[in-house]
């Protein structure tokens, strides 16, 4: 929409500023195989999608993303010795409750958690950051529970 005002004895043409409202944003839900696939560039292509960057209509500072439901994330592949030698830590609250676990401990407790600890440092540390997080399903099998939703089958 463009307006026309004068100041001035001058006519000056004023863009408004395009604010995106929630029928404007087209949201689907994507299924993604996660068995060989890289963890750090599969990890940055789903967080893509979460945020919604890859759209048309995008907001920076609204929920423009779409749902991604991931399979078979026991199967992601680390290059290297990242197995063995990446640490993460864990603190739960309590004095000397500082938890030090690695890759290879992880993929035998939790490996969907490998994944979602990859996408969810990549969003926005705040409260937008975790609604999107809310709409990453991950599962270290082949089965999901998202049928209803009819996900997409894309292969990043």
């Amino acid at each position: 929409m463009v307006e026309y005002t004068t100041f001035m004895n001058q006519t000056a043409k004023i863009q408004k500023t395009f604010r995106p409202a929630e029928k404007d944003f087209k949201r689907q839900t994507y299924l993604v195989d996660a068995s060989g696939k890289t963890l750090g560039r599969l990890a940055t292509k789903i967080a893509e999608l979460l945020i919604g960057k890859g759209k048309r209509v995008f907001a920076y500072d609204q929920l423009s993303g779409d749902q991604v439901v991931v399979v078979n994330a026991e199967k992601v592949y680390l290059s290297g010795k990242k197995e063995q030698d990446k640490v993460h830590t864990h603190y739960t609250g309590y004095p000397g409750g500082l938890r030090t676990y690695t890759i290879e401990d992880l993929r035998v407790k939790k490996p969907e958690e490998i994944l979602r600890l990859a996408v969810t440092r990549m969003l926005p540390n705040n409260k937008l950051g975790r609604e999107m997080a809310r709409r990453l399903r991950i599962y270290k099998g082949e089965n999901h529970r998202q049928q209803a939703q009819k996900p997409v089958a894309i292969n990043l």
